[in-house]
């Protein structure tokens, strides 16, 4: 199963999710979200479930549940704002930026708690697909409005 990676650039791009024991895993999603990310924040921005439609709660099938991964400390550092990241978690309503690279994942019942795995394959289709128009209107609205 696959992981989503939006970069502060609205460039979109599609991972494996990582292999391994937790460390191992979480070790790759740091990576991935980049600029020395050394612990990921789980967020549930509420129009990726209101807009976009995602569940928002993990279900018996592994990766249904979508949710995003942040750097933790991404305002403490010299990062641009996520502008996919930022208007799902209603940045505009509420003043705080998502900082940095956003990482979407699936979700899955662990043996102890909720862990974090590749998003269901049907799931992932229809989230890539919004995602990448959501990134064709945000950049059409950059070039009109020449920001």
């Amino acid at each position: 199963m696959k992981l989503i990676r939006i970069t502060t650039d609205n460039i979109i791009s599609t991972h494996d999710f990582p292999e391994g024991n937790y460390a191992e895993q979480n070790k790759v999603l740091r990576d991935l979200i980049g600029n020395n990310c050394r612990i990921y924040e789980h967020v549930m921005p509420e129009r990726l479930y209101t807009e976009l439609n995602m569940a928002g709660h993990p279900t018996k099938v592994p990766g249904q549940c979508v949710s995003m991964l942040i750097d933790e400390e991404g305002r403490l550092k010299e990062n641009e704002p996520n502008l996919v990241g930022s208007y799902l978690y209603m940045t505009d309503r509420h003043g705080c930026p998502i900082m940095g690279n956003i990482l979407f994942v699936g979700e899955e019942w662990g043996r102890e708690a909720i862990d974090f795995c590749g998003i269901e394959d049907s799931v992932f289709k229809d989230l890539e697909q919004q995602l990448s128009h959501m990134i064709g209107v945000m950049e059409k609205a950059k070039e009109v409005f020449g920001v």
